[in-house]
């Protein structure tokens, strides 16, 4: 008798895992948040980087703080862009005057798939942003271009959404979206949250 109640207690426990199931386990959502800069652990899920890793002058910083007039907390990326290199560099630098911030892996439960070997194609969108007023840019994936090194690869190449593992957002003091602000100086952007966007 005792074997015929584990079968069935089993059964039972099979079926309310069953009828617990959420929808978005079966489809996932059409948006969803990737990042979101409302506290100070997402500052953990981001790497720094400058030209000043290869003797550039340029610097940079993220942190979150209040946005003020009661929109809550979201992100600052600031810093100075500089395209002077520090003299005596053992780094032979074609170009100074970048920053970015570079997220760590992203998990995305299988919202897009993390492949289990890393690869070197690097895909870049330029946006364009209105100063000193929040913009939401969405970037759809045919508008990303493969690039190497920063420079465009003139080659027809799709991107493969399942093979996105990272993400970052980067600053330069030249080249661009045409009839954008450039050139050496302060820069400061701020980032209230990253989504995904499914499109059928």
């Amino acid at each position: 008798m005792s074997r015929f109640r584990s079968l069935w207690q089993a059964s039972v426990n099979a079926t309310k895992r069953a009828l617990a199931w959420n929808v978005e386990d079966l489809m996932p959502p059409s948006e969803k948040y990737v990042f979101n800069f409302n506290a100070n652990e997402e500052l953990k899920r981001w790497h720094l980087y400058s030209d000043s890793e290869y003797g550039g002058l340029s610097s940079a910083s993220l942190e979150i703080t209040d946005a003020g007039s009661g929109a809550g907390l979201s992100g600052i990326f600031s810093g100075n862009l500089s395209v002077d290199v520090t003299e005596g560099s053992t780094w032979r630098m074609n170009r100074s005057g970048f920053c970015g911030m570079r997220s760590k892996k992203i998990y995305t439960d299988n919202w897009v798939n993390s492949p289990g070997q890393q690869e070197d194609n690097s895909w870049q969108a330029f946006i364009f942003v209105p100063k000193d007023k929040w913009h939401i840019a969405k970037i759809p994936l045919h508008r990303y271009l493969p690039t190497w090194r920063g420079n465009i690869i003139s080659a027809k190449l799709e991107m493969n959404p399942s093979r996105i593992v990272g993400m970052s957002l980067s600053v330069n003091a030249e080249g661009g979206v045409p009839g954008a602000k450039s050139g050496p100086g302060d820069f400061r952007v701020e980032i209230d949250w990253i989504k995904a966007l499914r499109t059928l």
